[in-house]
């Protein structure tokens, strides 16, 4: 006896019959076993070669089911049995990654039956009583099906209408993806690949040309017209068709499907939604105007392949500010959507530049100056800003005329001294970092509160927040790293130095909201990530170990970003081996699937590192680094090396110069001690990333070069954990530090660092407002009670962690 598919009935919402221009309907079962071919297992090793395939099916799985709506629609059907399989097992470790691969199908299926989208819903409901991260991903996606229930097709309309930048009247969000690869990996052929790959995913595949906006405005329509009516009541091929034919003329109605969408969703689906429904009815039939004898239903529908965002790839070399790119990109969206610029906006891009990203621009000289700052009050023939004359020159001369026309009726300032932030600038930020702390558990919530801090680690919050609330930020950079854990320490001193400047002068927090992503590649290609349980001394050659701990507590980001991160050598050296074949974009269509599902972050402690130099002539540097720092006296270098984890008798066959360490140490109970030994060492590796799970505490981890050792007074501990640490040579001897294995951030001639985590600027404002009051002589009063001290770093994952 056979079984009858769900969809499979009388009343049937679209042939499954392959017609011509769709691909081979795909059974059910070849389905399932490409479902289960993907999900991780609890036998699934980082060093197995079947785990680097799971991304790659993934990527199989979603083209295997485009260009025919039964496919996605029966991909849906089987997904969803699957979800409430895992559920009566209690499989937790798949839920997460068949609710990502059933919503990534969702968005871009041509129609879904009511009776399915209540399945999903009472689904995602369940997944509210279940503990984190379950609960969160479970209320986003209930969310979601909630709306999309009664307003078919608006994530597809909102998706599609961010990534694309569509003028609209209607919805006025916007996305970019911001691509940074580290010139040391990606330098020749694996840099040649990922650009190559990212100009084929911007291709419409039969034309080989760039799809135009109103390519994206024609999908919309389609998408919505199907979705909101059926097979039933849908023509799909003469309507494309219409549509195709309207050439300027179908932006009119890609406005009208956004006002009919957000309309519905702004009432908050409270009517019946058989009244947007007969608005579309209404749409669709004045589309077909045509009254030729074609009925207006054919039980066919046809898929709307969701594109992939706008994407931009950056080398980031020394030279590049990735802020300021971030800048002219909301420069020009703002110029396109007819949008104002104002003072802030120019200052941004004329007058900061990339040094005020550095620690030097702390000091300040008094200078006299006999200029007003007023334009008019130059001499003729001067420059008003010669400082910013390289970026005025790379401006468009649309931007250069209305900029004259603005200065013409008012008096303007430029390069002048800058204003300390207003009372509503320092607000704003307070109320960024507020809802980061909300965001993070608060001051005594989250996993396990320690006096407003935890040695476990934060993850999930507001990233996975409602889609459909309006947000006061209307620009959203997705920012995605790519390369070894140097890249990573760069994006994390681009960050910190930005909220610094934030902190001076509003501008980016208010209009952009950054999400950040990181693929780990390393140059070798061997795996980049090591085992799960390696040790120290071998995590010291594993250069993406930040990498490497994501792939641990998400099994689904080690399925598909990992295992991205190994395939992109090995499709570099066939595209070498063959440069005439077909370009597939399996990596961008990978980063597309990262940004749109990765929707819950892993926080990261940023450290702040004080390093004093010998000279006394020299001044002190301040740096910051993410995941390592190594320490190490040259002169022992060698002789480290080759005895470095041997047992010693004493102490004194212990080769190297004494230093002397204070720490605080840390602990599970929060009975932190304040420690001072002395020992003589070679070097030290501080790691703020764990090498294994059962290591997984947000803190650094201090091991000496040298095994434990006994001093008069003390016993070197083999691991010390602490969060503020300062080491000082008490020889004549100079150390060397290296921060986040890159050696652009190399200094020589140390004589002391001293280790603590940065303090985030909206904390140090609300602390500066108070000391002007003198509210009371306690740390932590008013809103410091809810703000967090610290500045994490939140990289995207799937799931956040799983525990």
């Amino acid at each position: 006896m056979t079984n009858k598919a769900p969809w499979d009935n009388s009343s049937s919402v679209c042939s499954m019959e392959p017609t011509a221009g769709y691909s081979p309907t795909v059974p059910e079962p070849e389905l399932y076993r490409s479902i289960q071919a993907v999900l991780p297992r609890d036998t699934d090793s980082q060093q197995n070669p079947d785990c680097y395939n799971k991304g790659m099916l993934r990527w199989t799985l979603h083209k295997k089911v485009q260009n025919n709506p039964a496919n996605s629609l029966s991909l849906v059907w089987v997904l969803i049995k699957e979800l409430e399989k895992a559920e009566r097992w209690d499989s937790r470790k798949c839920i997460i990654p068949l609710l990502h691969t059933l919503m990534y199908a969702i968005i871009q299926t041509a129609y879904i039956p009511d009776e399915l989208y209540k399945r999903v819903y009472d689904f995602c409901k369940r997944l509210l009583t279940y503990p984190h991260p379950y609960c969160t991903v479970g209320l986003s996606y209930t969310r979601q099906i909630k709306t999309e229930r009664s307003i078919p097709g608006l994530m597809y309309q909102r998706m599609v209408t961010a990534e694309q930048r569509l003028k609209n009247e209607h919805y006025p969000f916007q996305e970019r993806v911001f691509v940074l690869a580290d010139p040391e990996v990606f330098a020749g052929s694996l840099g040649q690949l990922l650009v190559g790959d990212i100009e084929a995913s911007a291709s419409v595949s039969d034309s080989n040309r760039s799809p135009s906006p109103l390519d994206h405005m024609c999908s919309v329509v389609q998408h919505s017209i199907q979705a909101a009516l059926g097979a039933e009541k849908c023509n799909a091929p003469r309507l494309a068709q219409a549509l195709k034919d309207m050439g300027q003329d179908v932006e009119s109605h890609f406005q009208e499907v956004l006002a009919a969408l957000e309309q519905s969703a702004e009432e908050g689906g409270r009517r019946d939604g058989g009244a947007l429904r007969s608005r579309l009815q209404r749409l669709y039939s004045k589309i077909l105007t045509d009254p030729d004898s074609e009925p207006l239903s054919s039980g066919q529908l046809r898929d709307c392949p969701l594109p992939n965002p706008e994407m931009s790839f950056h080398l980031w070399t020394e030279d590049l500010d990735i802020w300021r790119e971030l800048a002219k990109w909301f420069r020009s969206s703002s110029m396109s959507e007819q949008f104002s610029l104002s003072h802030e906006q120019e200052d941004f891009e004329l007058g900061e530049s990339p040094s005020d990203l550095m620690p030097s621009d702390m000091t300040r000289f008094s200078v006299m100056s006999n200029d007003s700052g007023i334009e008019r009050d130059l001499p003729p023939g001067s420059d008003p800003s010669p400082s910013s004359s390289l970026d005025t020159a790379s401006m468009s001369t649309s931007w250069e005329q209305c900029k004259s026309e603005q200065d013409s009726a008012r008096l303007s300032r430029r390069g002048g001294i800058k204003m300390k932030p207003s009372v509503k600038d320092s607000m704003a930020l307070m109320q960024d970092t507020l809802e980061e702390h909300a965001s993070l558990g608060g001051g005594g919530g989250g996993r396990g509160g320690r006096r407003g801090e935890t040695l476990q680690r934060r993850a999930g919050g507001n990233a996975m927040q409602n889609p459909f609330s309006k947000q006061q930020r209307h620009f959203t950079a997705r920012i995605v790293a790519m390369g070894d854990d140097k890249v990573l320490g760069r994006l994390a001193k681009a960050y910190y130095f930005l909220r610094k400047r934030e902190a001076r002068r509003l501008f980016l927090t208010m209009k952009v909201n950054l999400q950040f992503y990181y693929i780990p590649v390393c140059r070798a290609a061997t795996t980049p990530i090591s085992s799960i349980k390696e040790n120290l001394s071998q995590s010291k050659e594993n250069l993406c170990t930040l990498g490497s701990y994501l792939s641990i507590v998400d099994p689904w980001y080690n399925s598909n970003i990992k295992s991205l991160g190994c395939m992109i050598p090995k499709l570099a050296k066939l595209q070498q081996m063959s440069p005439g074949r077909p370009k597939e974009p399996f990596v961008s269509d990978v980063i597309s699937y990262y940004v749109r599902a990765g929707r819950q972050p892993v926080y990261f402690t940023i450290y702040f590192v004080k390093i004093t130099f010998t000279s006394m002539t020299k001044d002190p540097v301040e740096d910051v680094f993410l995941t390592h720092l190594e320490m190490e006296f040259p002169e022992f270098r060698q002789i480290s090396a080759s005895i470095r984890d041997k047992p010693k008798k004493s102490s004194a066959e212990v080769c190297g110069a004494v230093v002397s360490m204070n720490y605080r140490k840390m602990t599970l109970s929060g009975r932190d001690v304040d420690k001072g030994i002395s020992v003589r060492t070679s070097g030290a590796q501080i790691n703020a990333i764990p090498s294994n799970e059962a290591e997984d505490l947000n803190c650094l981890t201090l091991t000496l070069n040298e095994s434990p050792t006994k001093t008069k007074n003390n016993t070197v501990e083999s691991k010390i954990r602490t969060s503020n640490i300062k080491i000082r040579t008490l020889e004549s001897r100079s150390f060397t530090v290296t921060l986040d294995r890159d050696c652009r951030r190399t200094y020589k001639n140390v004589q002391s660092i001293e280790i603590s985590p940065c303090l985030d600027p909206g904390y140090c404002v609300q602390k500066t407002i108070r000391s002007k009051f003198k509210l009371g002589e306690d740390k932590d009063a008013g809103l410091s009670k809810y703000m967090n001290k610290g500045l994490p770093l939140p990289i995207n994952t799937f799931a956040g962690i799983i525990t």
